[in-house]
């Protein structure tokens, strides 16, 4: 492909990326890069689009949400409690590996241990293997979203991970930490690793004994680079040093649309942006009426229209329209002398002082959105102190909930309202990982009560008034700001054909990715 010199383009070169000139090779731009290569180590979309590229799931979302087969070629429910799926035979690990149902046994064995995942994964007492190609998902009871967690089963080589080196298990997983499985790989997708630098790029090769031969892409190479500022992010594209970018900040989107042989590709997101309020670290958000002040507060409107310049649709609840919990009703409810009120009723007039934190290259826009909302809480009386930091070092503290008020988005691993729950506003339980992100400390029976329920219940009408009446006891107990659900938009050389391989969850397909 054709490159255009630039001051950016000599810049990244200085920093030891090259451009490669032939039509199969590519270099994307991303805000960030995966924070690890262990895909059990952190449940989050940087994680699972490198998951897409290095493994394979079971089965994955098509861009209609509908079930697609991958390393799994069939399955059907045994009974209430069992499914039974069909391992596609012939596949090889980078390592050399065949897969067989050992592997799935060992991954789903590690899910059940990993902080981020066993949440997603409690539902389900084992995987029993039949043959070398079949096993039995078995779940404790009847459960609705056996297929949806499917899509999050990525076998593992489990002869590459298992034994120890230095005594050490090569198997463990560390949080932020520098195990085995965090800086080595073998798995069965498209693309293996050939080198890396945290922070500075992240080369993929094609494995050449990926067992999809019948998948279009062309991509041979692909570099991938963490830029963190949209706009130096947009001058990559424009001026040809890249030729894929994510996100396309709302400010930037117009002049790309207008750009002649660039494409913007957009599509509607499910990912709730929202603001937790962390009970055990400041006294104030105990009061229900402190948590409503600040929700009444917060203009998120005017957020989506100034900030995400229309770019993103005002959220008062969890899940977007078309999720089993949505309820209509749950609008956004900016109203300054209600809070101002509420703020008095608490015995707050003169205000408090809190702590917050956000990120600056996660989220579209998201260290404006937290400016903007801590000069909103200032004329309720409430002094912000505000740290933005990079994703890479902002995980940690959230993992810590280290502020008073903590920004965070999340997609539905499942496309499903309990996930939301189960993650966010739960009661935190370190076992179950229930409430694993919950840094608000937020605690409800009720709401535990029925996202259980909810989680046995395959009668579609009973599940989704379940997971309503959970929305609305959310929204009256204030237990989060709710700010926007985020759209996405991506940016790409008109040779790129990125419109088949993006989605709605944000893990787009490379491994099917044509350049013309």
């Amino acid at each position: 492909m054709k490159f255009f010199k630039t001051k950016l383009a000599v810049a990244l070169l200085a920093s030891g990326l090259t451009f490669s000139a032939a039509a199969a090779d590519i270099t994307v731009a991303y805000d960030s890069d995966p924070v690890t290569l262990d895909p059990h180590e952190q449940l989050s979309a940087g994680v699972l689009q490198m998951s897409h590229m290095l493994f394979d799931p079971l089965i994955r979302f098509t861009q209609k949400l509908e079930f697609e087969p991958r390393l799994a070629t069939k399955w059907e429910r045994i009974d209430e409690k069992t499914f039974r799926f069909t391992l596609r035979k012939g596949v090889t690990f980078h390592s050399g590996n065949k897969l067989t149902a050992d592997d799935v046994v060992w991954t789903f064995n590690r899910l059940k241990t990993s902080q981020d995942f066993k949440g997603i994964f409690a539902p389900f007492e084992k995987v029993k293997k039949i043959d070398d190609y079949t096993f039995d998902l078995v779940s404790f009871d009847a459960f609705p979203l056996v297929l949806h967690t499917a899509t999050y089963l990525f076998p593992m080589d489990s002869k590459f991970y298992s034994g120890k080196i230095d005594g050490v298990d090569k198997s463990i997983i560390i949080k932020h930490g520098n195990s085995f499985s965090s800086t080595n790989v073998s798995g069965t997708g498209p693309y293996i690793v050939t080198s890396r630098e945290q922070g500075v790029k992240v080369e993929f090769k094609r494995f050449d004994k990926y067992w999809d031969t019948n998948s279009p892409g062309n991509v041979d190479n692909i570099t991938l680079v963490p830029i963190k500022e949209n706009a130096t992010r947009v001058a990559a594209l424009l001026s040809g040093d890249v030729d894929m970018i994510y996100p396309v900040a709302p400010n930037d989107q117009k002049r790309v649309e207008r750009t002649k042989n660039i494409d913007l590709v957009t599509l509607g997101g499910t990912r709730i942006i929202e603001l937790q309020m962390n009970q055990n670290s400041n006294e104030a958000l105990k009061d229900v009426r402190v948590r409503q002040a600040i929700v009444y507060a917060i203009n998120n409107d005017a957020i989506v229209k100034k900030i995400m310049k229309g770019f993103a649709t005002t959220a008062g609840q969890q899940g977007p329209e078309g999720y089993a919990g949505y309820d209509a009703s749950l609008t956004p409810r900016f109203d300054l002398k209600k809070a101002k009120q509420l703020m008095k009723e608490a015995g707050y007039e003169k205000g408090f002082k809190l702590s917050m934190m956000a990120p600056n290259n996660r989220y579209v826009n998201d260290a404006q959105i937290a400016q903007a909302t801590a000069s909103m809480l200032s004329k309720i009386g409430i002094t912000v102190d505000l740290k933005t930091m990079p994703k890479a070092q902002y995980w940690p503290e959230f993992d810590k909930c280290s502020a008073d008020m903590m920004m965070i988005g999340w997609h539905a691993d499942t496309e499903d309202s309990a996930n939301f729950s189960e993650f966010l506003t739960m009661t935190r339980n370190a076992e179950t990982g229930k409430g694993a992100y919950n840094c608000g400390h937020y605690s409800n029976a009720k709401v535990d009560e029925l996202v259980e329920k909810s989680n046995v219940e395959t009668d579609p009408a009973k599940r989704s008034a379940m997971l309503q009446e959970v929305e609305k006891i959310l929204y009256n107990e204030a237990a989060f700001v709710p700010l926007h659900w985020q759209n996405l938009a991506w940016g790409a050389k008109s040779n790129v054909n990125i419109t088949p391989i993006v989605n709605s969850m944000n893990f787009p397909y490379f491994g099917d990715l044509v350049v013309k």
